[in-house]
This record gives C-alpha cells, structure tokens and sequence, in this order.
C-alpha cells in the first residue's frame, strides 16, 4: 500500500513544549493528563517517573507540579499556590491567551461567548476567567438562541483547536444581532495547517488514517474534516488497524493528532505500507 502524509501533522509547539519542560523536571507530576495521548504519557511516566495528579487533594507541600497543556481552571492555579507547590506552568500560550483575553473583556463590561466544548479542559479553564453569569459556551448558532446576555457588548473567543468556518457561523450570528461584537481568533495557527492539509489530502487519497487520542478535540476535528471527502479511520496506534479497510485501495493518506508522538505515527505508516 503506498502511503502519503499530510504536509503538516502531528505535534505542535505547545505540546513539543510541554513534553520537554517534563522531561527536564524527572519525578514530577502533571495536573490532569499533561496532553492527550496516554501511550506519551505512559513514555513520560516509564522513562522520566512523570506521575499524574487527578485532583488537587493529592498534592503535597514541595512537590513539583506540572500544569497541563490545556491549562486549569483559575480557581484551581490559585489552590494549588497555598500549597507551596512548585509549580511549573507547560499551559500552551495559545491556550493562555483567551484566558487572558476573557479576563480583560470582562473586566471591561462584556459579555463572553466561547466556541467550544463545555467540558473540555480547556474551555474550563478559560471560562474560569470570566464571571458565571457572564459567560456562555457554545457549539453552534443555536446554542445562543433565545440567550439574554447581561450587557448588550459581546466579546469572543474559540477553544484553539475548533474550526474556523464554524466559529465565523457564531460570529455572524452575533454580529447582526448586537451593538457591539469584538471577535478573537484564538484558533492557533498548528491548528489551522493541520486542518487544511488533512482537508487537501483527503481529497486526492481512497482512504485517510487519522492518528490520535480518541478523547483528543483537534484529532477528532481532523477525522470530521477528512470524513467529508473520503473513508476515514481514527486509530491511537497500528495495532488498531484492519487491513479490511485497506482492500481495493491504492493511496493512504495519513494526518496525526497535535498530541500524537513521530514514533507512534512511524509505526502506522510502517504497518500500512507492508499490506
């Protein structure tokens, strides 16, 4: 089988970063999952004793604490400071900037719309920025029907690894029904070349493989953009596939989750190019 990769995939700076801030802090541990790839997390934990601390609870004093890539909530961050942690912050700065920019609007007097997935984590820690009643998260232009915001100002922000034709479908909702709507592209750049190179690849191939965390946000959007153009598959490794799918097939696309490691993408291809 011949394979073809996306000219832009897996890793992105903020996870790179993540990774290697781990790496150099042996017999840490992260707060939450440090990505979303559990086969990386497992590397970190065999190789560099970087543990898991799934609620704050299990955090003692002088222990060294990774923040997560996708940041925690500000409530959370300020706990975890009276514990006289160390604290090692690996929040991506993508996702570090709504935050900042949802603290900001609201302190301004505007109301906050959030393209994205409530219960990502994410989402959650930029919503955390914002006042309860002022904030409201949404999927879709529906989601903000019949909504009655606090102030008649809207400020907007997306969670870093949505769509960006699906966010502009909440902008365009909200511009011609408010007085004034301050829009923030806060879709990272990875993001966006990701996207439109699954997007390129999938229509010249008979077949995409997606690789990545099931419960990853930006691989499951790689997998809905590919799913439009041609069969597409989401595995979190090779030993995932099934040569089943590969039958009359002559070209294999392959794009790769921001959380998804080379090794585990070379072992995909590797697999599929022997069928």
């Amino acid at each position: 089988m011949k394979v073809e990769l996306a000219s832009s995939y897996g890793f992105c700076f903020g996870v790179k970063r993540a990774i290697e801030i781990a790496q150099e802090h042996k017999d840490s541990a992260t707060m939450g999952p440090l990505i979303h790839n559990q086969k990386e997390i497992s590397r970190l934990k065999n190789n560099f004793n970087v543990g898991l601390y799934e609620n704050l609870d299990d955090v003692k004093k002088d222990d060294t604490v990774i923040i997560r890539t996708h940041g925690i909530p500000r409530d959370d961050l300020k706990n975890l400071r009276k514990k006289d942690a160390k604290i090692i912050n690996a929040t991506c700065p993508f996702v570090t900037t709504p935050q900042q920019i949802v603290k900001k609007m609201t302190q301004e007097g505007y109301c906050i719309v959030i393209f994205g997935d409530e219960q990502h984590p994410e989402v959650k820690g930029v919503k955390s920025y914002g006042q309860n009643d002022n904030v409201i998260v949404v999927l879709s232009p529906k989601d903000l029907e019949g909504v009655k915001f606090k102030y008649d100002k809207i400020a907007t922000v997306a969670q870093t690894t949505r769509k960006k034709e699906e966010y502009l479908q909440i902008i365009n909702y909200l511009v011609l029904r408010y007085k004034e709507v301050r829009v923030f592209n806060t879709i990272c750049d990875a993001t966006f070349e990701n996207q439109d190179a699954a997007r390129s690849l999938s229509k010249k191939v008979d077949i995409m493989i997606v690789i990545g965390g099931k419960n990853s946000s930006n691989t499951k959007q790689l997998l809905s953009i590919c799913e439009d153009n041609c069969e597409s598959y989401l595995i979190e490794d090779e030993n995932e596939l099934e040569d089943n799918w590969f039958k009359n097939k002559k070209l294999c696309g392959i794009t790769a989750g921001a959380s998804t490691p080379d090794w585990i993408i070379q072992k995909v291809v590797t697999y599929i190019e022997k069928i």
